[in-house]
């Protein structure tokens, strides 16, 4: 009988164990990790004062004053028996955290300093310092599924730089692919004027994409590819935790039935059944991503990917809520962005938002190629941005009409409404509050799997 050597028995027995780790054929997934892809350099987005923001909580966070070992322990996904040594964020602009902690840029991504990975991210800063971790901020707003994917023209996963040392992985991407937009312009805000087309059809358009098995194919390529890219099979704790998204509306409430959101006037109103129908629309897209990730963690022995449904966390704090008449600018409760509406951090923070506030509410110069009508509308599409398309929408319908009036009953001047494209593009995301929100049930998953798996 030949006999093999200790190294030759570990070597079939490592081989053994990654053979029956795994039990899905990659052969029909696109795949481009061995391909010699230009990597990024890590993103080191260290802020100090976002750090002590982050550290001043109304509700349970330690102060900034607090060293990172009298801090409570945050459960964040590592290798066992090691320090956790970083992450990265992908996905669209709920990731992004567009509008959230103003900060005076306006990036071609809209990244925000309040968006929940950038609270995790200064989270970790503050437990294992400055220098002992690394953070990739991929995520951009308008992203797409097929905008992450290797291989494409703004590939998220592309830029992901694989000689860093990554623990886990935060995703939220859906959005855009399943309509919101169009939902959002021709339901409510009716950017485009006349020419938005009619609610019905997007929200027709919506459930179609909901109801198609291509996202759940398209969503299932890209959490492979990030699992390539990282090699899992050698880093077998690696996760992917994805977030969904939260309800809009209370939708029983009559004191919106005859309220308004429209940027014209006389705008659509917010009616029960239009409500309610978002509402479901909402949860069709978290039921649709929840059993993508339930179809990709059957091919493995133990679960790789975990969804995070904060909806429940925004009870509450929705547009029309009961003695709510809206748009209600000065109501912090409301977790969601408004048009050009201020952010909602906690006012004892020192670095509160609106030290800056104006930052979002520049105007764009009247040579703008934004807000030029004739030019605006093919890079607006292409760019998925909200903001930009709205702005884009905005100019063509003035163009289309002079006397065009604007909600509150002025015909619009020169220049009068086009502000910096956040100042349209975050309305209907989360403000920092709902990021927080996020944040804490993010942790809760982790927690729960640190006392199943033991890191």
């Amino acid at each position: 009988m030949k006999l093999h050597s200790s190294t030759t028995l570990l070597s079939l027995a490592w081989q053994y164990s990654i053979a029956t780790a795994f039990r899905i054929d990659l052969s029909d997934l696109r795949r481009y990790g061995d391909s010699q892809q230009q990597q990024q350099p890590i993103l080191r987005p260290h802020r100090p004062d976002a750090i002590d923001a982050v550290n001043t909580d109304v509700d349970s966070e330690p102060s900034s004053s607090q060293t990172p070992s009298t801090l409570d322990p945050i459960p964040f996904p590592r290798q066992p028996f090691q320090r956790p040594a970083g992450f990265i964020a992908l996905g669209d602009s709920y990731s992004a955290g567009i509008g959230t902690g103003v900060n005076g840029t306006e990036d071609d991504c809209r990244h925000g300093i309040h968006g929940y990975p950038m609270l995790i991210h200064n989270d970790l800063v503050a437990s294992e310092g400055p220098d002992a971790t690394t953070f990739q901020f991929l995520s951009c707003t308008g992203s797409t599924i097929n905008d992450m994917l290797a291989g494409s023209e703004v590939s998220q996963i592309d830029q992901f730089n694989t000689t860093d040392t990554t623990d886990f992985a935060l995703l939220s991407i859906g959005g855009n692919d399943l309509g919101f937009f169009e939902i959002m312009n021709s339901c409510i805000f009716r950017f485009y004027s006349f020419y938005s087309g009619t609610c019905e059809s997007a929200l027709q358009k919506s459930e179609a994409a909901i109801a198609s098995p291509e996202f759940e194919h398209r969503l299932r390529i890209a959490i492979m590819e990030i699992l390539d890219m990282v090699h899992w099979e050698k880093r077998p704790w690696f996760t992917i935790t994805v977030t969904g998204y939260a309800r809009f509306f209370n939708e029983h409430t009559d004191e919106c039935d005859d309220c308004s959101f429209g940027v014209w006037w006389r705008g659509p109103k917010l009616k029960k059944d239009l409500r309610k129908r978002m509402n479901e629309m909402v949860l069709s897209v978290n039921d649709k991503i929840k059993r993508s990730i339930d179809s990709i963690n059957n091919d493995f022995l133990e679960p790789k990917v975990f969804f995070v449904d904060y909806d429940e966390e925004f009870e509450g704090h929705r547009f029309c809520e009961p003695g709510v008449i809206e748009p209600d600018y000065a109501r912090n409760d409301t977790w969601f962005f408004l048009v050009g509406g201020e952010d909602n951090w906690p006012a004892a923070a020192p670095n509160i938002s609106t030290r800056t506030a104006s930052s979002d509410r520049n105007l764009l110069g009247p040579s703008s190629p934004l807000v030029d009508p004739d030019i605006c509308l093919e890079p607006a599409l292409q760019s998925g941005d909200w903001g930009v398309m709205a702005l884009c929408m905005m100019a063509r319908a003035a163009k289309n009409d002079p006397t065009l009036r604007a909600r509150h009953g002025e015909v619009v001047a020169e220049n009068s409404m086009w502000y910096v494209p956040t100042y349209y593009g975050k309305t209907f995301h989360p403000r920092s509050l709902g990021h927080k929100a996020a944040k804490k049930k993010v942790y809760e998953l982790w927690e729960q799997l640190r006392d199943e798996r033991g890191f």
